[in-house]
């Protein structure tokens, strides 16, 4: 029976968050110039669902995956395991150096996708400090599990040669 994957961090999120998305959305409003007229709702109503939306934001890094959740109106939940994380790649463009917030993609095994991520987390406080421990931990349980399935093999080896042997025997008695 596997034990129960502990939390080992949660992530923390930056508040500037909202306002990143609050200037990125009505910055590409203004320079789409069709949505404009749209802007006075965005700035009042954007607000107040981004308010939400932060309050929902969660990261947990456990001892086997990543699990994130984010959303007001739909929500979403990916768990990630952690031997499936191939890489953590950093972006900062300069509206995310502006208000001091960096986006962190994490791509996996299998990704389909070039240039596009399994999951993205925008605004983690010390997200530095956050994708090495994921590494850390990654290392930790690709470690395990590679030890362990070399054991099996070896069990595994280790009983075919028991049987051809004790087969060997039999063949040489008769």
């Amino acid at each position: 029976m596997a034990s129960k994957a502990t939390v080992l961090q949660k992530a923390e999120f930056n508040p500037r968050i909202k306002s990143y998305v609050l200037w990125y959305v009505s910055l590409v409003m203004v320079l789409t110039i069709v949505f404009l007229p749209l802007l006075p709702f965005w700035l009042f109503l954007g607000n107040i669902y981004l308010n939400r939306y932060f309050k929902r934001l969660e990261c947990e890094l456990t001892t086997r995956s990543l699990r994130f959740k984010k959303g007001y109106i739909f929500q979403t939940e990916r768990t990630i395991p952690l031997d499936k994380i191939q890489d953590l790649t950093f972006k900062e463009g300069p509206l995310l150096k502006y208000f001091g917030i960096s986006l962190l993609k994490i791509e996996t095994a299998g990704n389909t996708g070039q240039n596009s991520a399994d999951l993205s987390l925008i605004g983690i406080v010390d997200a530095v400090q956050f994708r090495n421990m994921v590494f850390e931990q990654r290392d930790k349980v690709t470690e395990t599990s590679s030890s362990t399935e070399r054991s099996e093999n070896t069990v595994d080896l280790l009983i075919d040669i028991r049987n051809t042997l004790k087969s060997i025997e039999q063949k040489i008695q008769s």
